[in-house]
């Protein structure tokens, strides 16, 4: 046969391309030199309980790169070991996990490296990934095998019932599901990074469980109450849905009404805040003041209670005239020069200074007047103003309440105040009497007798001693 020239040089082209071809499939895709002798390859073994249905070949992946194959699954002592083929050029860390997935529906399954950490050596020929640090999938066959059981318990009569009121629960909550599924995967890894935690909790809960088994009677009467008070609630239902309906309407009248006091609302709390401190101050008398009420209240009540059913109800009242005894007191208030008559009714400017009943303390003048109020931060001083409890010095009177009368500050009249140096409080005197004779000692410590404060005094005393009381006899 002669060839010509073209012919030759077409058949060697086409031979040099099958030889291309043919060492391309067989260093490339058929991966001889692996087969041969493992060139560009190491081989790493991966121990697992059971094999999960990997076979030759399959892949095995990095990242979700693939990064090698499987070459062999054979059994071991302990269960199975498959052979990894992994490509020289893909560091992996050695501290990793190996993970069997399905790669699709009908079971192909592959293995997935997955590190821990990035740091320490890398895998290396000879290699050894134990069973502790593998996991596998599930049993396909016995999820269906589980599967068909709980449909064999649904009766086929109301099976397709179940399905559509399936579908009816979960019908369109995709996202919501997914959410939910996210969520679950987060909250498990957290346990995972806080089992020590979770561990000691659980541990520790035993107290706690034992507790509520000492108190199971408390339990269980608090869970009678509570279906009490829900039978209660049941039988009002009609109440408590006009509560629900009328509510919003109530708290809108609310607002408006905490609107319309917003201006006035923080002075008034201010002021009320003011009131608090000056309770405080004033407790006990506060607390006296509740202790006496009643008493006085009842006092008063049986005044009237002899007439009640008489001729003539009525209180009872005793007019005994004491006339100018004990006289007014006018010392240091202004002269009666600048004093107002009561028949004016316009308001002047106050004049200034404190004034009030300014005789000794122990004087029958004005015993109840501003001198002789007790001072509530200093237990035992007596004084007509703040300023003077708070100060140290001691009360002093302009005079003993007959031979001068002047002005507040005796201004007016030039006669200065006396400015004592500090001193204890003078002692208020008290004395007390025996009823049934009428003596008493007295703050000098001499005995005195008021004759008409004994049980044995006349009943009937004349319109003289009404009007002007009997004096004293020592």
């Amino acid at each position: 046969m002669h060839l010509t020239r073209r012919v030759r040089l077409q058949l060697a082209i086409f031979c040099v391309i099958t030889l291309v071809g043919g060492a391309f499939m067989v260093f490339s895709y058929l991966d001889v030199p692996r087969l041969l002798w493992g060139g560009g390859h190491y081989r790493v073994d991966v121990e697992l309980p059971n094999s999960a249905g990997l076979y030759v070949n399959s892949n095995v992946t990095y990242r979700g790169v693939e990064v090698g194959r499987v070459d062999s699954v054979a059994l071991s002592d302990a269960g199975v070991t498959a052979q990894l083929s992994i490509n020289s050029d893909a560091h992996i860390p050695a501290d990793l996990d190996a993970r069997v997935h399905s790669q699709s529906a009908i079971g192909e399954q592959f293995i997935e490296l997955v590190p821990r950490s990035g740091k320490g050596p890398s895998l290396k020929n000879g290699d050894v990934i134990p069973a502790a640090r593998t996991s596998i999938p599930p049993d396909v066959n016995k999820l269906l095998t589980i599967t068909n059981a709980g449909l064999t318990a649904i009766p086929n009569d109301n099976l397709r019932t179940a399905i559509d009121e399936s579908f009816t629960a979960i019908g369109g909550l995709g996202p919501e599901l997914s959410r939910l599924i996210s969520g679950t995967t987060a909250l498990t890894a957290d346990a995972r990074k806080n089992l020590d935690s979770i561990t000691t909790l659980i541990d520790d809960s035993k107290p706690v469980m034992d507790s509520q088994i000492d108190t199971a009677d408390s339990i269980q009467a608090w869970a009678a109450n509570l279906a009490q008070i829900t039978s209660d609630l049941e039988a009002q239902n009609g109440a408590f849905a006009g509560v629900l309906n009328n509510g919003p309407d109530a708290f809108d009248q609310t607002r408006a009404l905490f609107d319309r006091l917003n201006p006035t609302l923080p002075i008034l709390a201010a002021n009320m805040a003011s009131l608090a401190d000056v309770a405080v101050v004033y407790q006990a008398n506060i607390e006296q003041i509740l202790v006496l009420a009643p008493q006085v209240t009842a006092g008063v009540q049986s005044a009237e209670l002899p007439d009640r059913y008489g001729k003539y109800p009525g209180i009872n009242l005793s007019l005994n005239a004491n006339i100018n005894l004990p006289p007014p007191c006018t010392t240091g208030f202004l002269p009666p020069n600048q004093a107002r008559s009561a028949s004016e009714v316009d308001y002047p400017t106050r004049p200034a200074g404190d004034m009030y009943c300014r005789v000794p303390q122990d004087s029958p003048f004005n015993v109840r007047g501003a001198r002789n109020i007790p001072c509530e931060t200093r237990p035992g001083k007596r004084a007509a103003t703040v300023k003077e409890c708070e100060s140290d010095r001691t009360y002093v009177p302009l005079n003993d309440g007959y031979n001068w009368k002047g002005d507040a500050n005796a201004t007016l009249t030039g006669q200065p105040i006396p400015e004592p140096p500090p001193q204890p409080p003078v002692p208020v005197a008290a004395a007390t009497y025996d009823p049934a004779t009428g003596k008493y000692f007295g703050p000098d410590g001499q005995q005195y007798t008021q004759s008409d404060l004994s049980q044995s005094a006349p009943a009937n005393p004349t319109w003289q001693d009404m009007l002007v009381p009997k004096g004293n006899d020592r």
